[in-house]
C-alpha cells in the first residue's frame, strides 16, 4: 500500500499561545472551550473528513496573563470521551502530564476512555512545561529535566505493563463451569523502579487496539530519546521545509537505533492553513490575522511561560535581556536557551526580545486551495512528515480547508477516500502491541 498522510485537528476554542485575539471574534462563542457541543461539533466535521484524530492539549497551571483558552478549560480525557459516543472513528488523543500523575490512576483512565471509544485513545506524554504546576500538587519545586524525562519513560512502561494486565481471552464467563475470569490470565505487574511502586493489576482489559497509542512532543535532546524509545506519534516542531526533514529524519533514525521499524512512528507536523479564492486574498488573511494576535502584553508573558512563569514586565524593556538562564532549566529549556542565546549574540533589549515570541512568519500552507494542496504533497514527498496536526481559527476556515484541500489531495492518491479501520491504530496503521504474556504483534490495516 503506497504511503499516504495523516490528519488530525487540534480546535483552539477561544485561542491559545499565539491567538491571543481569538475570542474577540465574533464567529466565535466565547464559552466555546467549556462547551463540550463545540468539541463534538469539531469532531465530529473532521471525522467527515476521514481525520485521524482529533488532539487536545492541556495544562495545570495559570495565573491571570495566560491566553483565554488556557482561564476556562475542560479536562482532556472527559471532554474526550464525552466526544467519543459522537463519533464512530476518529482517533481521540488527550494531553496529560507524566510528571503530575500517577502511573495506575492515569492508566485506567486512558484505557477506559480506549473502551469508550472502541479502539480510538491516544495520550500526548508531556513532561510539564508550567513550573508553578509543582505548587498545585504539594511540591515546592519543579523537578528538573533529566528526572522529568527519566520518569516520563518509566512511567511509559508501567503503563503499558499494566496494560497487559489481562491477557484477551482471560474472561471466558461460562455459567456452565461457574467460571467468569480464568486467574492464570491474570497478571500482576509488580514494578519497583528509580520513580514508582506499582503492583497492579489493572482492572480493565484490553481494548480492541491492545493499547492506546503513545505520542509526544519532544524537541530537546532528552524529548528526542523518549520519542525513539516510546512513541508511537510525534507532533513535530515544524519550522521551514529543511528542519522539518532534518528533524524528521534524527528521529527516524534514533528509532531505528532502539530497534524501532521507522514506519511505526507516525511524525505530525504543526500546520495552521489560511485558504481562500486566490494566493493572494490568502496571504491578505493571514496578515490580517497577525495584526489580530499581535498584542506586545500578551507576548511577554508568553515569554514568560519558557522561564517557569517569569515576570519580565518587572524590568526595563529598553535595557538588555536579563539574565534568567538559571531559570530555564525547569521551563522550557530548549525554546528559552536560543532566546537567550540569540538575545546574547544579538546584544537585544526585552522588548526585542517579547517581539521576537510573536514574529510574522510566512506559513507554507497558505494560498488557494491547489496552493496549498500542492504544498503539502511537495512537503510530504520531500520526508518531513507522516501527517499534519492542523489547527483553524473558526469553523468556516476548517471548511474551506476540508472542502478545497482535502478532495484534492484524495484526488492525487496522497490522502484516504474512506476509513480502513474503527481503531487509531488501525488507521494509522500501526501495530497491535504484543501483550507480553502471549502473542506477537499484529499489524491493522491503515
Amino acid at each position: 500500500m503506497s504511503r499516504t498522510i495523516h490528519l488530525a485537528l487540534h480546535p483552539y476554542g477561544v485561542g491559545g499561545p499565539g491567538q491571543h485575539g481569538l475570542w474577540k471574534d465574533p464567529r466565535i462563542a466565547k464559552n466555546s472551550s467549556i462547551d463540550i457541543n463545540y468539541y463534538i461539533a469539531q469532531a465530529k466535521a473532521a471525522e467527515h473528513a476521514l481525520f485521524d484524530a482529533l488532539f487536545v492539549v492541556d495544562s495545570q497551571f495559570i495565573n491571570a496573563t495566560y491566553p483565554a483558552h488556557y482561564l476556562n478549560r475542560l479536562e482532556p480525557l472527559t471532554l474526550l470521551s464525552a466526544v467519543a459516543t459522537h463519533t464512530r472513528h476518529i482517533g481521540l488523543v488527550g494531553t496529560a502530564s507524566s510528571t503530575y500523575n500517577s502511573p495506575f490512576n492515569l492508566a485506567r483512565r486512558f484505557a477506559s476512555l480506549d473502551h469508550i471509544s472502541g479502539g480510538r485513545a491516544g495520550w500526548n506524554v508531556v513532561t510539564s512545561f508550567d513550573t508553578g504546576t509543582s505548587k498545585n500538587f504539594g511540591l515546592d519545586e519543579h523537578l528538573d529535566y533529566t528526572t522529568r524525562y527519566g520518569r516520563a519513560l518509566e512511567f511509559v512502561r508501567v503503563a503499558r505493563g499494566l496494560w497487559d494486565s489481562y491477557e484477551d481471552d482471560a474472561f471466558p464467563a461460562d455459567p456452565e463451569r461457574g467460571l467468569f475470569l480464568d486467574p492464570a490470565k491474570l497478571h500482576a505487574l509488580d514494578h519497583h523502579g528509580e520513580h514508582f511502586h506499582v503492583a497492579g493489576p489493572l482492572n480493565l482489559s484490553r481494548s480492541p487496539q491492545g493499547q492506546p497509542v503513545i505520542f509526544q512532543a519532544g524537541v530537546s535532546e532528552e524529548g528526542r530519546d523518549l520519542a525513539a524509545q516510546v512513541a508511537e506519534g510525534i507532533y513535530a516542531p515544524g519550522g521551514s521545509l529543511e528542519q522539518a526533514r532534518a528533524y524528521y529524519t534524527d528521529i527516524k533514525t534514533r528509532t531505528a537505533a532502539y530497534g524501532r521499524d521507522p514506519d511505526h512512528i507516525k511524525i505530525f507536523i504543526h500546520g495552521g492553513p489560511v485558504v481562500a479564492a486566490t494566493d493572494e486574498a490568502a496571504r491578505r488573511r493571514e496578515r490580517e490575522i497577525f495584526e489580530e494576535d499581535d498584542d506586545f502584553g500578551r507576548n511577554l508573558a508568553l515569554l514568560g511561560r519558557a522561564f517557569g512563569a517569569y515576570d519580565f514586565s518587572v524590568h526595563d524593556l529598553d535595557a538588555p535581556f536579563p539574565d534568567v538562564v538559571h531559570l530555564a532549566e525547569k521551563g522550557g529549556r530548549t525554546g528559552a536557551a536560543k532566546l537567550i542565546e540569540r538575545a546574547r549574540s544579538e546584544n537585544l533589549t526585552l522588548r526585542q526580545v517579547g517581539s521576537l515570541v510573536n514574529e510574522f512568519h510566512r506559513s507554507p500552507f497558505v494560498g488557494a486551495p491547489e496552493t496549498v494542496a500542492d504544498t503539502i504533497e511537495r512537503w510530504f514527498e520531500a520526508g518531513t512528515f507522516d501527517g499534519i496536526n492542523l489547527a483553524f481559527r473558526t469553523n468556516d476556515d476548517l471548511e474551506l480547508f476540508v472542502d478545497g484541500v482535502v478532495p484534492l489531495l484524495q484526488k492525487r492518491g496522497l490522502f484516504r477516500t474512506e476509513y480502513r479501520a474503527d481503531t487509531l491504530r488501525g488507521n494509522l496503521g500501526l501495530p497491535v502491541p504484543a501483550n507480553r504474556h502471549t502473542r506477537a504483534p499484529q499489524l491493522l490495516n491503515g
